[in-house]
């Protein structure tokens, strides 16, 4: 039975497109992206979605009044979808328990940088890389990681590694590790998952060699 995946967005939805492209090429393996929610309306990642015949959906944050709410109202749309897998790709918003409760070990976040590198509050988007220059870190990245309460606290599944060079700015760092390392290991976890091959023992997750 394959996993209906729906993935969570706010804005242009590159690592959606880069999941797209995946299920195109046939590497979400056992897994169909079956919903794309947006928590504001017109969301390019909405028109990403349409365009591959994904039905969109979305969950206005400014249409509740607080995260919690939201977060409600989330989980019930994912419920009615009968969704098994929750993607966050550009999600600007802090979910509230409830979500993971739902969703134990099946909310998969991506995180550009090398976790516990420059995660957590405040590290986000554009952030997370100026830090990674103001600190003179040599090597940043990307991270998979399951979601549980603590912001970019969860199990860590897949990292990739991207070499920091002479005269990068945060512009140039974002688009590399987006190109070299958060386009790969998002559709490869998400993958794994769908194959049943991830277990979480505490905070390590195992990865499960084909049968």
């Amino acid at each position: 039975m394959q996993k209906r995946i729906a993935v969570l967005v706010s804005g242009g939805g590159t690592n959606l497109q880069a999941l797209i492209d995946a299920q195109s090429r046939g590497e979400l393996k056992n897994g169909l992206l079956a919903a794309v929610v947006s928590s504001r309306e017109g969301a390019f990642a909405l028109e990403r979605a349409a365009a591959a015949g994904i039905p969109g959906y979305v969950v206005a944050r400014r249409s509740f009044p607080d995260n919690r709410s939201m977060t409600a109202a989330l989980v019930s749309q994912l419920r009615a979808l009968d969704i098994d897998l929750v993607v966050l790709a550009g999600f600007m918003h802090i979910l509230t328990e409830e979500m993971v409760a739902a969703y134990p070990n099946a909310i998969l976040n991506v995180h550009p940088a090398l976790i516990p590198s420059f995660c957590g509050a405040g590290y986000y988007g554009l952030h997370v890389h100026e830090a990674a220059l103001a600190y003179g870190v040599k090597v940043t990245g990307a991270t998979v990681h399951f979601v549980n309460e603590e912001p970019d606290g969860g199990p860590i599944v897949l990292q990739k590694a991207v070499d920091i060079r002479e005269g990068d700015t945060p512009e140039a760092l974002q688009r590399r590790v987006m190109e070299e390392a958060e386009w790969v290991i998002l559709p490869k976890a998400v993958s794994l998952f769908c194959e049943g091959r991830l277990s979480v023992d505490g905070r390590t997750v195992k990865v499960k060699n084909k049968d």
